[in-house]
Parts: C-alpha cells; sequence; structure tokens
C-alpha cells in the first residue's frame, strides 16, 4: 500500500515551502471573511499562523494569550472583529503582504 500524506499535511508543508502559497492563502481568508465563510476563514488563518508566524509570535504581537488566539481560530472560534483585524495585521506584516481585495455587488 502507498504511503499518502494527509490534506492538512500537505497543505502546512506548502505553506511553509511557498511564499506564494501563503499570499494566495491569505487573500481566500479574506475573501472567505467578506462572504461569510468564518469557519473557513479561521481554518485558513490557523494554518497560516502554524506555517510560518506561530501562535507564540501571534500572541506577541497582538497581545492576546496564545491560548485565547488557538479558541478564536479554532472550529467552534467566535473572534471579535477587533481580534481578528489584530491578527489579520500581524498576519500581513509577517507576510510582507497586502492583498488586493474586490468586494462585488450582490
Amino acid at each position: 500500500m502507498a504511503l499518502t500524506k494527509s490534506y492538512k499535511e500537505t497543505v502546512l508543508t506548502r505553506l511553509k515551502a511557498e511564499p506564494e502559497f501563503r499570499k494566495a492563502i491569505y487573500a481566500e481568508a479574506i475573501n472567505a471573511l467578506l462572504e461569510g465563510e468564518q469557519t473557513i476563514a479561521r481554518s485558513m488563518l490557523r494554518d497560516l499562523v502554524h506555517a510560518s508566524i506561530t501562535f507564540k509570535r501571534l500572541a506577541e504581537e497582538t497581545g492576546i494569550s496564545e491560548k485565547s488566539l488557538h479558541r478564536m481560530l479554532g472550529q467552534n472560534g467566535n473572534p471579535t472583529m477587533q481580534n481578528i483585524g489584530k491578527i489579520l495585521q500581524s498576519i500581513q506584516q509577517d507576510l510582507g503582504y497586502v492583498p488586493n481585495v474586490t468586494v462585488n455587488a450582490a
């Protein structure tokens, strides 16, 4: 039987190795937030944090405890917009990238 990596492991490996992939996931997370897909957005942000900035550094930069950040970006997380803003700003600074986001009128 062939050994295969899990989807999550594959994504994290790509995020660690490919800066352009990190930027694309960050932009997609913002789009997901704007489209009301909070669970998907939190999952993408959590993967980005695991693969690049780390929860420890994110906690230092945002002033939010690591435990709270893990809960906020978890499956049942419910972060405030203020905290999401802090998280996005820290990730954006870490990536050195500001995505071009376009909102289409419904």
